[in-house]
């Protein structure tokens, strides 16, 4: 049994994808753990696949004919290497993005706090961007405040507060461990039985949001959810995604609201539509008096997410 794997899902990033794995095989080196590495490519067409194949051999490919999307792609990994049952799977699975840069010992040190630290589920590093600036790497569950505030931006001091669910840039400073309501997804490490537990992520979350449902499912296990900021992680943010924005403005809001209305009780779901609904529609006025291509993609985008958010109650799981 492994005391860890890692997975990455790929789609058209082949150069951040290998500086990602360059990173990650000196990291993983230095830490002394047995670990296997994953890749789970989704039909990229920039040469990805062959590029993994050539420069890390080691590396387990999983090929997809097409994009199946965040959650399916992790889970056919997951699936791969025994989860939810096999007991031989390992120990602890470390979801990467290949848009990251994994610096000094951040394997060893968030897997050092797993073992000390046996009721926590799931754990993330502090992550950065590329040049050095802060990045909030972990959230409270959402609420209708950030909602608004996400739709409705107010005084920009507000976005950086626990009204919108951040948490102090203090406490990243500090260095020490503090609970979450859940880590953004692009470094997470979850402990194996926390998956066995709970399941695998829902794959009814094509993209996005999987995360937060993931940990808000572990939290009502009795699972504890962590940031910890002595380890660092490199993030560059939203690689794949800046190739369809229009595409992937519908799949953020079609997450959003299958989020909220698996885990917000009725009334607030419905405030929740409402919300979406004329955020959206706000937007949409926005754009209109643009006619350059990408914002008439945009407008129809949002307006989509309207319709989306007006029939949400109605949509099939």
């Amino acid at each position: 049994m492994d005391d860890l794997a890692v997975v990455m899902v790929t789609w058209n990033v082949r150069d951040w994808a290998l500086r990602a794995l360059r990173s990650l095989f000196v990291a993983l080196e230095r830490s002394a753990l047995t670990a296997s590495v994953w890749v789970v490519d989704n039909a990229s067409r920039d040469g990805t696949v062959e590029a993994v194949r050539s420069a890390f051999p080691a590396v387990r490919l999983i090929v997809n004919s097409t994009n199946q999307g965040f959650a399916a792609a992790n889970n056919q990994a997951l699936r791969a290497m025994g989860f939810p049952d096999h007991p031989a799977a390992p120990r602890y699975v470390w979801l990467l993005n290949p848009d990251t840069e994994i610096l000094d010992e951040a394997p060893r040190i968030l897997f050092r706090f797993m073992e000390s630290t046996p009721r926590a589920g799931i754990c993330g590093p502090r992550l950065i961007y590329p040049d050095g600036r802060f990045q909030h790497s972990a959230f409270d569950f959402p609420g209708l405040a950030q909602l608004f505030l996400d739709l409705f931006p107010l005084h920009p001091r507000l976005l950086e507060t626990r009204l919108n669910g951040r948490y102090p840039r203090a406490w990243y400073v500090r260095g020490e461990p503090f609970r979450i309501g859940h880590p953004l997804g692009a470094a997470m490490m979850v402990r194996g039985e926390a998956i066995r537990s709970v399941g695998l992520l829902d794959e009814g979350y094509w993209m996005y949001a999987e995360e937060v449902d993931w940990c808000w499912r572990m939290a009502r296990a009795g699972w504890e959810r962590y940031c910890v900021p002595e380890a660092v992680v490199v993030h560059a943010g939203g690689e794949s995604a800046r190739q369809m924005r229009p595409e992937m403005v519908r799949a953020l809001w079609a997450s959003r609201l299958r989020l909220y209305r698996r885990h917000y009780p009725r009334w607030k779901f419905r405030a929740a539509c409402c919300l979406v609904a004329l955020g959206a529609d706000v937007r949409a006025r926005a754009l209109a008096r643009l006619v350059d291509p990408e914002s008439v993609a945009l407008r129809a985008a949002y307006k989509a997410v309207k319709h989306m958010a007006l029939q949400a109650e109605s949509l099939p799981d």
